[in-house]
């Protein structure tokens, strides 16, 4: 069964977020457009290319009203301990979730049950709660935040325009379709 279109469920977490520790539950996420960026472990190799990348591009997504939430199953004091130990954690000013239970990560259906880690799964949530956008990875692929944000506009843009869907490679201002019986069998 697809994500796609479901209410995330309710959770309950405490994260590292700039400096301090912050309890977070499913309601602080409604509201507005949200990002769950799952990553198998702190202190790893592929994971702080990932982070750093998203920290990088983190203020656009702020201007587009978003907000991250990396998470894994370390606890939050791991993050804050990866954040003292490295620079490029360091730079991270989005929520770092702890989900040391993995119930979040099961609630996403990202968790390794054998190994109690997550895989690379990027989840984009509307305001209304409900998953827009699901992507799962093997944990040697890293991701690509600037195509997430293409890809966070593009949601947007169909949230606000109904009717209207982007093509392949659709770029902020560029031409969408509107599907009707006179695009049939024209693309």
């Amino acid at each position: 069964m697809s994500l796609i279109n479901t209410e995330i469920k309710p959770f309950k977490a405490s994260a590292f977020h700039n400096g301090k520790f912050v309890d977070l539950t499913e309601a602080d996420v409604k509201g507005k457009w949200s990002i769950f960026f799952f990553y198998p472990a702190d202190f790893t190799f592929v994971c702080p290319t990932e982070l750093g990348d998203m920290a990088d591009l983190y203020p656009e997504f702020k201007k587009l009203g978003v907000e991250v939430y990396s998470v894994s199953t370390d606890t939050h004091f791991v993050h804050k301990a990866w954040a003292d130990a490295s620079d490029t954690i360091k730079k991270i000013t989005y929520p770092m979730i702890g989900d040391p239970t993995g119930a979040i990560t099961r609630n996403f259906d990202v968790m390794i049950e054998e190994a109690g880690l997550a895989l690379r799964g990027t989840f984009v949530v509307n305001p209304e709660g409900q998953i827009k956008v699901a992507e799962i990875h093997d944990l040697g692929i890293g991701r690509d935040a600037s195509e997430l944000l293409r890809k966070v506009k593009a949601a947007q843009y169909v949230a606000s325009h109904p009717g209207e869907v982007c093509p392949a490679k659709w770029q902020e201002g560029a031409e969408t379709l509107k599907p009707s019986l006179d695009l049939v069998g024209k693309i």
